[in-house]
């Protein structure tokens, strides 16, 4: 299942200046420094603290899967978070993003018209501001479905209405998901 909160991730991932550690025992030392001790690594990735020490020594090298899992997107979430802060302040004031998706789009518009979904696969430059709202709305918490009915409003404003140019009261409701990916 594609979301929109991990293209918006992937997005930012790519201003990363340094390589993400690879070995499970450096990503494990990482974690330990970031959170101040094993415990709360141990915690973190529901392990016990003695698991995290042994990675930590390089005693064991190959995690289970779950467990690997779960430390990479640890150390993804927390990986250089001022070329992150950076990033996303720059998309959100004078970038802008580009949001390049395959979905099924539908319309509510004048009688009339046709409001049939079709699939469509868009790449679209979004203004800033458009940004700064998608960011803002992941950074609370936000669910999966907030994320793309936002992302509808911003195509929906930007591609479909031309920034109001055109289709006035055009609302556009995005489904079916495909693909979606960003880039700042």
């Amino acid at each position: 299942m594609v979301t929109v909160g991990e293209g918006l991730d992937k997005a930012v991932q790519a201003a990363f200046t340094r390589p993400v550690p690879k070995s499970a025992g450096a990503r494990m030392r990482y974690l330990v420094r970031q959170l101040k001790g094993t415990r709360q690594v141990a915690q973190l990735l529901r392990v016990s603290q003695r698991t995290v020490e042994r990675y930590v020594k390089d005693q064991i090298r190959k995690p289970r899967r779950d467990l690997a899992e779960r430390l990479e997107r640890e150390v993804h979430k927390r990986w250089q978070p001022q070329i992150r802060a950076q990033a996303k302040q720059t998309a959100a004031t004078t970038g802008g993003i580009v949001i390049d998706t395959r979905a099924r789009f539908g319309y509510t518009a004048a009688p009339g018209t046709t409001d049939d979904p079709r699939l469509r696969h868009l790449t679209v430059a979004l203004p800033p501001q458009h940004a700064a709202r998608l960011f803002e709305a992941q950074e609370s918490g936000v669910g999966e479905q907030e994320l793309r009915d936002i992302a509808a409003e911003a195509l929906g404003e930007v591609y479909f209405r031309d920034s109001g140019r055109r289709a006035h009261g055009l609302e556009v409701e995005f489904s079916d998901l495909e693909h979606v990916e960003f880039e700042l």
